[in-house]
């Protein structure tokens, strides 16, 4: 079983940057298609990104696009996403998320396909 940890949420203006990580533990993230998801007060919980088990795929709501980075480093168990530009509408608290793979091409964009969540970190953007 994965345990996940996020980190790296704040307050920011508008235009700002932050980086976000994952710490993972229990169990080597490599086998994990890792996905980050957002909720904003009143909504559901929303997909964001998310990265094959190598790294070599990555995908991205239209709302992000462009503007968010996801990466992972198996050897550190960690996933990171680098957001630039930020909106005031990214203003969430932003979940890690985990899904077992059996295939390096597999990736997942949906809330219910993932078995492991972290706690979240909050993310405010000031207009």
């Amino acid at each position: 079983q994965v345990q996940l940890v996020e980190s790296g949420g704040g307050l920011v203006q508008a235009g700002g940057s932050l980086r976000l990580s994952c710490a993972a533990s229990g169990h080597t993230i490599s086998m994990y298609v890792m996905g980050w998801f957002r909720q904003a007060p009143g909504k559901e919980r929303e997909f964001v990104t998310t990265v094959t088990r190598s790294g070599s795929s990555t995908y991205y709501a239209a709302s992000v696009k462009g503007r968010f980075t996801i990466s992972r480093d198996n050897a550190k168990n960690t996933v990171y996403l680098q957001m630039n530009s930020l909106k005031s509408e990214d203003t969430a608290v932003y979940y890690c998320a985990a899904r077992l793979a059996y295939s390096g091409s597999d990736f997942y964009t949906n809330v219910h396909e993932y078995a492991y969540w972290g706690q979240g970190t909050q993310v405010t953007v000031s207009s």
